[in-house]
């Protein structure tokens, strides 16, 4: 089967991959593979396959923003693979996640724009439980700053007149708020695949925490590095 935008054959894709916003980093990640070659790059999608310990992966980049990524991974499913982890970064809620953290996400909030277009809004996007607990536990092996909860998926990355709900949603005891794990939640529900999130923390989206923004600091880039090692490492072990 031909996959029109991301511009491959679904006979050249494994059955897992790891999924991230940023080509570039795609391309970080698939550094670590074995046998590690790009089979396409169209606008923001860029898919590499290879194999890590002898599980082979794909390594596909999704951009900013859930409608963007849901047509990835709509086309990844429909390609054959049935596993994907979301290797991201996240804006923390809260004192104890500060930048460099980790965040396994076990549901988002959908406060974006796309899933309410595919399901009826009570309709829950969460991941699997498997999976999670596999991101999570890993990261605790590797003396990570993590926590494990609900994150919030939103459109909009600068404001505008409408304040952003950030308050309510610490209130609820959200974590961080990213811009594709609803997405990819309800999606992966929806086809009958599996899905994962791990998400760095680059900075605060709290008003109260906010600092001046940054995700190029040393303290985020050492974090997005563990957080790749870990979703690899889940990978094999599932």
């Amino acid at each position: 089967m031909f996959l029109p935008i991301l511009k491959l054959d679904s006979i050249d894709l494994p059955t897992a991959a790891l999924v991230c916003g940023d080509p570039d980093r795609a391309k970080q990640i698939a550094e670590r593979l074995e046998g590690a070659r790009e089979l396409s790059f169209n606008r923001e999608y860029r898919t590499f396959v290879g194999s890590y310990k002898s599980r082979d992966l794909a390594v596909v980049s999704h951009g900013v923003g859930s409608p963007g990524a849901a047509v990835c991974f709509e086309e990844l499913i429909r390609g054959g693979v049935n596993t994907i982890i979301r290797v991201g970064t996240a804006g923390s809620y809260v004192q104890d996640l500060s930048s460099g953290s980790l965040v396994v996400s076990i549901g988002s909030v959908r406060e974006e724009g796309l899933t309410r277009q595919l399901v009826p809004m009570g309709f829950p996007a969460v991941a699997d439980t498997v999976l999670s607990e596999e991101l999570f536990q890993m990261a605790l092996e590797r003396k990570a700053s993590v926590r494990k909860g609900i994150t919030l998926t939103l459109d909009a990355f600068y404001s505008g007149v409408e304040e952003f709900p950030h308050k309510k949603y610490k209130q609820a005891g959200v974590l961080a708020v990213e811009m594709e794990n609803a997405a990819l939640f309800v999606i992966a529900s929806l086809r009958g695949a599996r899905a994962g999130a791990i998400m760095a923390i680059d900075g605060y989206a709290d008003e109260e925490l906010a600092e001046v923004y940054d995700p190029y600091t040393k303290q985020v880039g050492k974090a997005i590095e563990l957080e790749i090692e870990i979703a690899l490492e889940a990978l094999v072990k599932i």
